[in-house]
């Protein structure tokens, strides 16, 4: 069955992420910085990259290696023709979360913002195993209302998205994490303009010591 990810066109998705009454491509953008200014590491990879959000705030002087990884090849392309000079820098790689075969590379940091929603607890276990990151930054959507995806005039390009959107909690995404070995270490939070609110959940690895 084909992920509904590979539907989504990536105007329709970041045309409506930066409306003024949704705002969440820019706060994402601000808050990205932050994540990768965050840990002592040199390799990122972040999940549901899509267009290359934030990827300005990688600093090469620092960073050797940037994955970013995506179900949409549309998206990838994409990402890799606004952010090619990052050069060798960052390597895109196409790939479902959700498939059993899976296989990623190691690396320092995993980011997965607004990703945990569509894959499930699960799943993040799972691909954080085979990542064996030293910290892990996520950010989830605290919902307000019924719907998950703010109206807009975009809203309908999203609806093949219901049948695997996941309801997201602090706790038990804080519990999933600690049953695999990574333990919180902060929380921070941002507030939307239509009362939904974004919030940042970074966890490191008890058995790292960097």
């Amino acid at each position: 069955m084909a992920n509904p990810w590979e539907k989504i066109e990536l105007s329709d998705y970041e045309n409506h992420m930066s409306l003024e009454s949704v705002y969440q491509l820019q706060v994402l953008n601000k808050m990205m910085g932050e994540q990768f200014e965050a840990y002592d590491i040199d390799t990122i990879m972040i999940l549901g990259i899509a267009g290359g959000n934030g990827l300005e705030h990688i600093d090469k002087s620092k960073i050797k290696k940037v994955y970013g990884v995506d179900v949409n090849q549309d998206f990838l392309a994409e990402c890799k023709k606004r952010y090619g000079a990052l050069g060798d820098v960052l390597e895109t790689i196409g790939a479902d979360l959700l498939d059993n075969n899976l296989q990623l590379p190691h690396s320092g940091l995993l980011v997965a913002n607004l990703l945990v929603e569509y894959i499930g607890y699960e799943c993040f276990q799972r691909v954080v195993g085979l990542v064996k990151p030293f910290y892990v930054s996520c950010i989830i959507q605290i919902n307000t209302g019924e719907s998950f995806v703010s109206d807009s005039p975009y809203v309908h390009a999203f609806d093949c998205l219901e049948e695997v959107h996941h309801q997201m909690d602090e706790k038990n995404l804080t519990d999933c994490m600690s049953q695999i070995g990574y333990e919180l270490k902060q929380t921070t939070e941002q507030i939307l303009p239509n009362g939904k609110k974004l919030v940042r959940l970074d966890f490191g690895d008890k058995k790292n010591n960097k």
